[in-house]
């Protein structure tokens, strides 16, 4: 599954004021419902912070990927992209705050999509480069574009 197709212009959000872990998780909740109407916003909340609880999802270099698997009767994965305005602490593993989040939402019976997913992820934020570019887009017109350029290259 392609990252870009996990994402819509509506559940990317940039330059969010948010302060800690648990706001930016109640927020991540929120646009997951807001824009897909049959998910429970506090089901979201319970299952992100429970994942957190296990271990930190920041992965470093001021990257988070919380994610979690939810009973719903939305049956494909989906996610939330997060550029904060100013950083946070979340924990990390290279104990540095975060200011980039891809938040993920996946079936509790998709495990190897899940990994698959993460995996992808986790590549993607690992390019320095398309970082620079996500913090310094103008627009969420633009994250998602930096995205879908970014997944056309690894593909060719």
């Amino acid at each position: 599954m392609h990252v870009v197709d996990l994402i819509s212009i509506d559940r990317i959000q940039c330059d969010l004021a948010i302060n800690s872990k648990k706001k930016v998780l109640e927020k991540i909740s929120q646009i997951f419902t807001d824009d897909v109407s049959s998910l429970d916003s506090s089901e979201i909340f319970k299952c992100l912070v429970g994942r957190e609880k296990l271990g930190s999802t920041g992965i470093g270099h001021g990257v988070a990927i919380p994610h979690a698997r939810m009973k719903s009767n939305h049956n494909k994965a989906l996610g939330v992209f997060i550029r904060l305005k100013n950083s946070i602490e979340f924990d990390a593993i290279d104990n540095k705050p975060v200011n980039l989040l891809f938040a993920l939402l996946v079936p509790s019976l998709s495990n190897d999509e899940h990994l698959e997913i993460l995996s992808n992820l986790a590549k993607m934020f690992s390019d320095e480069e398309l970082c620079r570019q996500l913090r310094q887009a103008k627009e969420c017109e633009d994250t998602y574009s930096i995205i879908r350029r970014w997944e056309e290259k690894k593909i060719h």
